[in-house]
């Protein structure tokens, strides 16, 4: 994913440098596609800033749901930055398994890794990316594929349960009727919100734990 908006970004006039800093200052994953095809298109900058920022909110689900499991530690705060998708994903899971003092260096360090990740990865696709493309034709399709590929690493493991498979299959299947009867604009977020209303309507006895 990174390597394809590293490509993307230096396609749309960035240099290599400015992509990089965007991923490191701005590191905002599908915000900064948005972002990059905003500014190549001519958006108002205000415009691009306000849609960045609004997509960005659901992070404030995220750090509500991971607030149960930060201790009161100042440090925590300068943390946030490092808040993604796929950091989020891997510290629902892990926060609660661990001891509150391995916390702050566990979630830290998970951040320090997938933000370096990211920014190399960004870089790395804005030096070569299109080499590569040339060599290997299909690799463009590829990183098309990048971003919904992540998201849909991101929900497998929820698949655990009847409950969430229903959810998600709501969500998707809304999502999917929205944008092909022309209301795309606003398929995500009915869609996130069908989603959710299945799964707290659905009786608790439709979960199961996995081995």
């Amino acid at each position: 994913m990174a390597l394809s908006f590293g490509l993307i970004a230096t396609q749309a006039g960035f240099s290599p440098l400015e992509a990089a800093a965007l991923s490191l200052f701005i590191y905002a994953g599908a915000s900064q596609f948005l972002f990059v095809g905003m500014i190549a298109g001519g958006a108002p900058l205000w415009l691009t800033v306000v849609m960045t920022l609004l997509i960005n909110a659901r992070h404030l689900v995220y750090s509500i749901t991971l607030a149960p499991w930060v201790s009161e530690s100042r440090r925590w705060p300068w943390l946030m930055h490092g808040l993604t998708d796929q950091v989020f994903a891997l510290a629902h899971y892990r926060l609660p398994l661990l001891s509150e003092q391995d916390r702050m260096s566990w979630f830290s360090s998970t951040a320090i890794v997938a933000w370096s990740g990211w920014a190399g990865g960004t870089l790395l696709g804005s030096l070569v990316g299109q080499q590569l493309i040339g060599q290997w034709p299909l690799l463009a399709s590829a990183m098309t594929f990048a971003l919904p590929a992540l998201f849909l690493v991101l929900l497998a493991p929820r698949c655990t349960s009847l409950r969430w498979m229903m959810a998600l299959l709501v969500s998707a299947f809304a999502a999917l009727m929205l944008a092909l009867n022309h209301m795309a604009n606003v398929a995500i977020p009915l869609a996130a919100a069908l989603g959710a209303l299945c799964f707290y309507l659905l009786p608790e006895s439709t979960a199961r734990t996995s081995s």
